[in-house]
């Protein structure tokens, strides 16, 4: 994963991703705003009540999680606690051992992830394989996914049309209709061998204990079809309260996800299989990862785990389209992985301070956001953060302002200031002799200096007599 800081990875980026993240992403978020204004008089009331559903399951995960957890046991489910990324991988690990079982399935889940647990399991010789398209894409470039929903948004389909040469599953070809029949083609015997499903879960509900998937590809329940054993990753902040709740926030996953009305699969999961069922998991195990959701939940920035996981705002956001999520240098990325990143990170967070100055505050991801989260909000704080606890210059991303006071309030000072100001428009800037402006002047493009015209066009005006109509306007 790319490690420079995020600008300089934008800098870097082909132009053919750019294009593709561009194209893709312009094009869902405009088909989702026609969508919603479409279908709903007021989207708008819509995404506010479901920001107040996951705001108040944040504010009461102390009873609620506890509530689920006996719900799910009702149910026939194996309810785990993991504090840690390492605790969930090696529960995951502890099931599969105790049952002799070296072959799973996986579909798509952003926890497994973020805790890299199919690098934890082919560690300790599990085969774990992804089963959504993009993200087995992702496995078999050894990649890592650039898009919360789309994983391989960076790429086009000449890249992956090598890679699957390269890796045996036909002769080259970029059809996607072919791309996608040799997946299954490849994939549909590996369902009938694994010993084990893995999924995630968009959402569980407290009052019924199900678990509720939304997926496109259908590979969940190819996942969860012939395995006798199905794990579910779950983040502690993915709960609803009641099954009603489903109908607001699954309205508006969809349409701010993909732009559809409705994902072509939505499962609702309950527990193992019933005695007179003929296929299924005979066992299910959910597991309930924090991974540092704790610490957000007692921050300043707890509203970011209202997040639903759409990417709607990778979609909209400038700096996202024009870096792509590598730059991100975290399994989320865009403005809601400038805000979770960084907070997930613990003490690392220094290593990610870069991140909330990703953005030009324009407001845009806050109002597509459909759990309403203010993200630009947010990343204020999350700033105001880096600069408490002393990130590195580079990492804040502006030079300190005591200078600039200090110079502003002399007179004489800031005259020569605006005769040196003019020497910048000409001087190269590796001729800088500020080592700190120099490294701020390389990543930015400025326009010409062009202070100290006001000066002497005041002091005209008042030789002349003529007091300045409009003293703040520009000459």
């Amino acid at each position: 994963m790319l490690r420079q800081p995020i600008d300089q990875a934008a800098a870097a980026l082909p132009a053919a991703t750019r294009t593709s993240v561009y194209q893709s992403t312009k094009a869902t978020h405009e088909k989702r705003t026609q969508l919603l204004f479409d279908q709903f008089d007021d989207p708008d009331l819509l995404r506010r009540r479901a920001g107040e559903i996951k705001q108040h399951v944040i504010e009461h995960l102390d009873t609620l999680l506890p509530a689920v957890e006996a719900r799910l046991q009702a149910n026939g489910a194996q309810v785990h606690w993991a504090a840690t990324g390492e605790d969930a991988c090696a529960t995951v690990l502890r099931i599969m051992q105790a049952r002799g079982a070296t072959k799973m399935v996986k579909a798509k889940t952003m926890v497994s992830e973020e805790i890299e647990l199919a690098h934890y399991l082919e560690r300790h010789g599990i085969e774990a394989l992804e089963t959504d398209l993009g993200e087995f894409i992702v496995q078999i470039d050894k990649d890592h996914p650039s898009h919360i929903v789309r994983p391989i948004i960076h790429k086009n389909r000449r890249e992956i049309a090598q890679s699957f040469e390269r890796e045996g599953l036909g002769a080259y070809n970029d059809d996607p209709a072919t791309i996608t029949r040799r997946a299954r083609q490849f994939l549909r015997h590996k369902y009938l061998q694994a010993d084990v499903g893995l999924t995630g879960a968009n959402f569980v509900s407290v009052e019924s204990g199900r678990l509720v998937l939304v997926t496109n590809e259908g590979n969940s329940r190819f996942s969860l079809a012939a395995p006798k054993v199905h794990i579910a990753l779950v983040g502690i902040e993915k709960l609803v309260p009641r099954d009603r709740d489903l109908g607001v926030l699954l309205n508006l996953l969809a349409r701010s996800a993909t732009a559809q009305a409705l994902t072509v699969y939505t499962e609702f999961i309950s527990g193992p299989k019933l005695a007179g069922q003929p296929d299924g998991p005979e066992e299910m195990h959910v597991i309930f990862v924090d991974n540092g959701r704790t610490d957000v939940l007692a921050s300043e920035c707890r509203e970011i785990l209202r997040c639903i996981r759409c990417g709607a705002c990778l979609n909209v956001c400038p700096i996202y389209r024009q870096a792509s999520g590598h730059a991100y240098r975290s399994v989320y990325p865009g403005p809601v992985g400038a805000v979770l990143s960084p907070l997930l990170a613990g003490e690392k967070f220094p290593e990610l301070a870069d991140l909330p100055k990703a953005s030009s505050l324009c407001g845009a991801c806050h109002e597509v956001c459909p759990v309403n989260i203010p993200i630009p909000d947010l990343l204020l704080r999350l700033r105001e953060k880096g600069k408490r606890e002393g990130a590195p210059l580079a990492a804040i991303g502006t030079p300190p302002m005591g200078a600039w006071a200090l110079l502003a309030s002399q007179p004489t000072a800031w005259k020569a200031a605006l005769w040196g100001g003019k020497a910048l428009n000409y001087l190269p800037t590796k001729l800088i002799p500020v080592p700190a402006l120099r490294a701020w002047e390389e990543k930015r493009t400025l326009p010409a200096w062009r202070g100290g015209e006001f000066r002497k066009w005041m002091q005209h005006r008042t030789r002349h007599g003529a007091a300045p109509s409009n003293p703040g306007a520009t000459p």
